[in-house]
């Protein structure tokens, strides 16, 4: 019995060691793993697209669902390592077949049937709880699947086997063709319920890879005679891990996963605010799994960590205050992320275990991945005022090394005190500057110590601790003294760092939204008297589209009625429109910030409201959500002008939307959609919408700046609706005025929106 047993392995042991299986062997992992990546990033912004009109454009939504994801991912890792160390391996397949098919009863991907309606209070939880209830399984059983299938591979005895962490790569090629395919082939043409019922066909693929991979796996242990004891120490190392080992794994992983968080943010915040921004930070974040973790790196790992430095200190050189232009800034930032990601991920690899612990080391990657997240995107904006936390990341960055963590040597120690103190100095002396002087010499000063320490690090090129300090004072320097994140007044919430900014020796007040103005206000005339009452600016100008709808709105207004003439304003900005508003009128604004409202009461900062509707009547929220509440025929005059240049609520734009707006629109009242964009060519899309709702006309008027001052007279793209033609004629009067009765483009719906296309109309076409 013993014989033919062991005749049976031997034979299973040749065919599997056969050149050609060992290739499909190998082939059949790195597609179920490429496969598995490609649906974990796919469902991410699928199912983000599906809850958002129910939470409305909150950041917050983004951020819950990212955190969601992210302490989902490892809950699978952790189930994983589970899995592979308590469980026979002639068992665990079978196991996760079982987790597998538990999962497809969730699907498909979808919000549940049953959904209610968000809480005033408490949305976090409800979303939350949606999350778990509509892809919190199926994410979960999909998660686990690239620690199994590395350590499932480490038993087949492919020549291979024996080191399986660059599979990991083919899992992360997976995400990145994701990421880039899904605004591009699939948000395109496919609508969320079609992209759920082509996930699901994803998902029983995966399940039929996985359980083909499992049984290879068996096949291996059986072919080998190896129990779970045996295999668990059979060419593998059996030292135990250590805590020094886990925290670097964590700090190795954190610093790369905040750093990508904390870099899109400051690109989309201090530099260029432009659609999909995000996107390439994260495809250099995923690109670095695939080049590095490998045995041989494709880039010399020698030569990054020689260049990380120089490239941090120009990064930061650019944060001080020297007149780099937008690309140039973005281009630094984009070099100093990519080579602080390769040299901490690099390391990561380099310090990995032997495959007994390939699952614990992916744990414990996956929980420092979730620190970074948590701090960059959830923390951070709750204790900085400004992007502090990109310039503290790159520093952290240079501590993600071997060499680094070492301890300091008496003449090391030596050099740190040396640059501690010169920074105490330098910072000190440039507060001075600034308070004798003016910001802009304390902005020239900083600027010449950032420089100053880019030179340091030419002469510290063997010490990579003095690097460290001498990068973390210039580090410093950068967020004490003024710099270009630290400029005018800024103040923080989760939708971005907002500033008042002066200008024209303060004949002139701005509202920074990142880098996109969200209005102005001029405070002096030529002679320097005060503008009262204040005058409108920017889109709102009384030349502007916005403006003369309002007129328009009031003229169309049967004489009879009785009830005070009403309007709605979604998008409050610094209450410009406010200035347009008459005594007997109802005004009502909504808006989804609190940041922006406290700015706009705030008379010291801007004084439309104060001046103009001292008692404002704001509702805070989401402006579709907000004013769904709304009566049926309430207004008069409906605005709706919540868009930026960076992102763009795109449940404010969908048929959907249009119908709740014109549902609450008066029979002869106008419904003004704002939408100027440097990088979106939204209108067509307002239109299509319109359109598709019968009894509508629809107007554009493209209004030209003022060429003496922009600020005071912006260009502006508006979309004007009426229910009916006589509101309509006294518009298609002006000559701006371009009347619309077909599209040119699909409309968007909660099921579909195609963000590329909208981008493609502008760059594309060169419009």
């Amino acid at each position: 019995m013993d014989i033919a047993l062991s005749r049976q392995r031997h034979e299973l042991a040749v065919r599997l060691s056969s050149p050609r299986i060992q290739f499909a062997v190998l082939a059949g992992f790195a597609a179920t793993l490429f496969l598995s990546a490609l649906l974990l990033f796919s469902v991410q912004p699928m199912f983000a697209k599906m809850v958002l009109p129910q939470l409305g454009g909150s950041p917050s939504v983004w951020a819950v669902s990212t955190c969601f994801f992210q302490a989902v991912l490892f809950a699978g890792y952790l189930y994983a390592h589970l899995l592979n160390r308590f469980v026979d391996p002639r068992h665990a397949p079978l196991i996760h077949l079982g987790v597998l098919a538990l999962a497809f009863v969730a699907l498909p991907v979808g919000l549940p049937a049953n959904l209610s309606t968000p809480p005033n209070d408490g949305a976090y939880l409800w979303l939350t709880a949606v999350l778990a209830s509509g892809i919190g399984l199926p994410f979960f059983a999909v998660s686990a699947t690239a620690p199994l299938m590395q350590a499932w591979f480490s038993r087949t005895g492919n020549d291979h086997a024996k080191d399986p962490y660059f599979l990991y790569g083919a899992s992360n090629l997976g995400s990145l063709l994701a990421l880039l395919g899904y605004p591009i082939i699939i948000e395109p043409f496919l609508g969320l319920q079609a992209q759920s019922s082509a996930w699901t066909t994803g998902f029983l693929l995966l399940a039929a890879a996985i359980a083909a991979a499992g049984l290879v796996a068996v096949m291996s242990l059986r072919a080998r005679g190896d129990t779970l004891n045996e295999d668990a120490s059979k060419g593998s190392d059996a030292t135990p891990l250590t805590a020094s080992q886990r925290l670097r794994w964590i700090l190795f992983a954190a610093v790369p996963s905040g750093l990508l968080v904390a870099v899109t943010t400051h690109l989309s915040t201090d530099i260029a605010a432009a659609p999909f921004l995000w996107v390439i930070p994260l495809a250099l974040f995923l690109l670095t799994f695939v080049v590095v973790f490998r045995q041989r790196s494709l880039v010399s790992h020698a030569v990054i960590l020689r260049l990380q430095p120089f490239l941090v200190a120009i990064a930061l050189l650019t944060l001080s205050g020297v007149g780099f232009d937008a690309w140039q800034s973005s281009l630094a930032a984009f070099a100093a992320f990519l080579a602080t990601t390769l040299a901490a991920h690099r390391e990561l690899f380099q310090d990995r275990p032997s495959a007994r612990h390939l699952t614990a080391f992916y744990l414990w990657m996956s929980f420092g991945g979730v620190i970074g997240g948590l701090f960059a995107a959830i923390i951070a904006p709750q204790i900085f005022r400004s992007t502090y936390e990109f310039p503290l990341l790159l520093t952290l960055g240079l501590a993600c090394r071997t060499d680094a963590l070492r301890k300091l040597t008496s003449s090391e120690f030596k050099n740190v005190r040396i640059i501690a103190a010169a920074t105490v100095a330098t910072i000190a002396m440039g507060l001075l500057i600034g308070k004798v002087a003016n910001e802009e010499s304390a902005w020239k000063f900083g600027t010449m110590a950032v420089l100053l320490g880019s030179i340091g690090i030419l002469l510290a090129r063997q010490s990579a601790k003095t690097e460290l300090a001498i990068i973390a004072a210039m580090s410093l320097t950068v967020v004490m003294l003024p710099s270009s994140i630290n400029r005018g007044d800024p103040s923080r919430s989760f939708f971005g760092v907002l500033r008042v900014v002066n200008g024209e020796d303060g004949a002139l007040r701005l509202f920074m939204h990142g880098t996109t103005s969200h209005g102005a206000q001029r405070m002096r005339d030529k002679a320097g008297a005060p503008i009262l009452p204040p005058i409108p600016a920017t889109y709102y100008h009384p030349g502007s589209a916005m403006a003369r709808a309002l007129t328009v709105a009031r003229d169309a207004r049967p004489a009879a009625t009785d009830k005070p003439f009403s309007v709605g304003v979604i998008g409050l900005g610094i209450g410009s429109m406010a200035c347009y508003a008459k005594p007997e009128e109802s005004w009502r604004f909504y808006e989804i910030d609190a940041e922006v409202v406290r700015i706009a009461r705030d008379p010291s900062k801007f004084n439309f409201l104060s001046s103009c509707r001292p008692s404002a009547d704001i509702v805070l929220g989401d402006g579709r959500l907000t004013i769904a509440s709304e009566r049926a025929g309430s207004f008069d005059y409906l605005q709706v002008d919540a868009f930026s240049s960076d992102s763009v609520p795109m449940h404010l734009l969908t048929v959907e939307a249009l119908r709740l707006y014109l549902d609450k629109l008066a029979t002869t009242g106008v419904l003004a959609i704002h939408v100027s964009n440097r990088h979106l060519d939204l209108a067509p899309v307002s239109v299509a919408a319109a359109l598709t709702i019968p009894g509508t006309h629809v107007t554009v008027a493209h209004t030209l700046a003022n060429k003496k001052s922009v600020m005071d007279a912006s260009s502006s793209t508006v979309v004007l609706v009426t229910k009916t033609a006589d509101a309509m004629t006294k518009i298609r009067t002006w000559p701006e005025a371009q009347p619309q009765t077909k599209a040119s483009v699909p409309a968007w719906t909660d099921d579909y929106s195609d963000i590329v296309s909208a981008l493609w109309r502008v760059y594309g076409e060169g419009k």
